[in-house]
């Protein structure tokens, strides 16, 4: 049985696929959402049948329930399906989580703790876990972390310039995030350029609502943009990323508070605070029709990007490969071209055509003759929990 349901939740929603860990095949995904609100909602979805059902879903114990009787209506009940483990995404894993670990009552409460590290994702995670175990009590229950693949970062990455006894009385480092996706991205783009990862300097854009880039070096990770939390690094959608500390410390003596300056970095920031809309579709559509707010917000989305890029190609020194994934640089071509336009002293040359077609697979976006090559490779988060979960378990 190599059956994995991997579960991905947020403190209002649970998303889960159920994978085969060899090959990444799909039986069936769903989300429930809107948990803890007074109607939630859950989707569920095979190959062969697709519902959508309204009703409470009080707490993420009830969305489990949800999920079991979706699989029932279904006609896929989940006692049937020989589902060997349950993987679960969890974005915070401290120092001490540096690779799958099999969850027992201390590693879940340890997950609730690092909660102060993650406060908008640990909790949920907790919750799930929670409340997955009493659903699958007899089968084992694994965490794959997303900090877990930055945790090969050299300290001059990783360390803030503070004092060290304050950085280490709590824990304030950088871990980074979307660990997942880099991991799985950049062995897809080696593979698909017929090259052993090992072999790769690579530059990973994942680039969605949430936004990170990342530095990786014969398949290790040695920089990347998010820091202590997910806030930090590029504009998001509604994520303010990097920032000058003293602007806190303004608004603060200003008079807002620590759940006021929460609120305004975490969900009123980035694109929705420039532009008033997170879809980067809208966006682009505003601004194709002369929407100013929308056409500085697209800038300095692309700028955040430049920076970045530019800084991991001195790092490395060189890059072999640049690699967009997730939705929006997985969906943009202006986006795309934005981010490689004027780089040809560099060796980035794109080819509009490539740029502009729709492609569901790995695909190149450079020209022939670019030196470096410019991917858009799809993630795919859930089939490497799943392989990973799988591996811990079977070994």
């Amino acid at each position: 049985m190599t059956t994995i349901l991997v579960v991905n939740s947020g403190s209002s929603s649970a998303k889960y696929q159920l994978v085969n860990a060899t090959n990444g095949e799909r039986f069936a995904s769903g989300l429930v959402e809107r948990i803890g609100e007074s109607v939630g909602r859950i989707r569920h979805e095979t190959d062969e049948v697709l519902s959508e059902l309204e009703l409470a879903v009080p707490d993420h114990a009830a969305g489990f329930a949800a999920m079991l009787d979706a699989f029932a209506r279904a006609g896929t009940p989940v006692s049937g399906l020989g589902i060997a483990a349950v993987g679960h995404r969890v974005v915070q894993g401290g120092s001490e989580f540096v690779e799958p670990t099999l969850i027992t009552d201390a590693v879940a409460e340890r997950i609730l703790t690092l909660g102060e590290l993650a406060p908008l994702h640990n909790p949920a995670h907790y919750q799930a876990i929670v409340a997955a175990r009493v659903a699958f009590p007899d089968v084992p229950h694994v965490a794959v972390f997303d900090t877990a693949f930055h945790q090969t970062m050299p300290p001059e990455a990783y360390t803030y310039a503070i004092d060290t006894a304050v950085a280490g009385e709590h824990g304030i480092r950088r871990y980074g995030f979307h660990g997942i996706s880099h991991l799985v991205v950049s062995r897809r783009a080696a593979a698909f350029l017929g090259k052993p990862v090992s072999s790769l300097k690579q530059v990973v854009l994942h680039l969605g609502n949430g936004a990170s880039a990342c530095a990786i070096d014969g398949g290790i990770s040695v920089d990347t943009s998010m820091g202590l939390t997910p806030l930090e690094g590029l504009v998001m959608g509604t994520r303010s990323g990097d920032l000058d500390p003293g602007l806190m410390l303004h608004l603060l003596r200003a008079g807002y508070d620590t759940d006021q300056l929460d609120q305004l970095l975490n969900k009123r920031s980035g694109l929705m605070g420039l532009a008033g809309s997170n879809d980067f579709r809208d966006l682009q559509r505003a601004a194709g029709s002369g929407d100013a707010a929308s056409q500085l917000a697209f800038g300095v989305y692309v700028h955040a990007i430049r920076r970045y890029l530019g800084a991991y190609l001195v790092e490395l020194g060189g890059a072999d490969v640049i690699v967009f994934t997730a939705g929006v640089g997985e969906n943009s071509p202006a986006l795309r071209a934005a981010v490689c336009a004027e780089l040809d002293w560099f060796g980035v040359r794109i080819d509009a055509s490539r740029n502009a077609a729709v492609g569901g697979g790995p695909r190149r976006i450079s020209t022939d003759n670019s030196r470096v090559d410019v991917l858009v490779v799809p993630t795919d988060e859930e089939a490497e929990i799943a392989r990973q979960t799988w591996q811990l378990v079977s070994a």
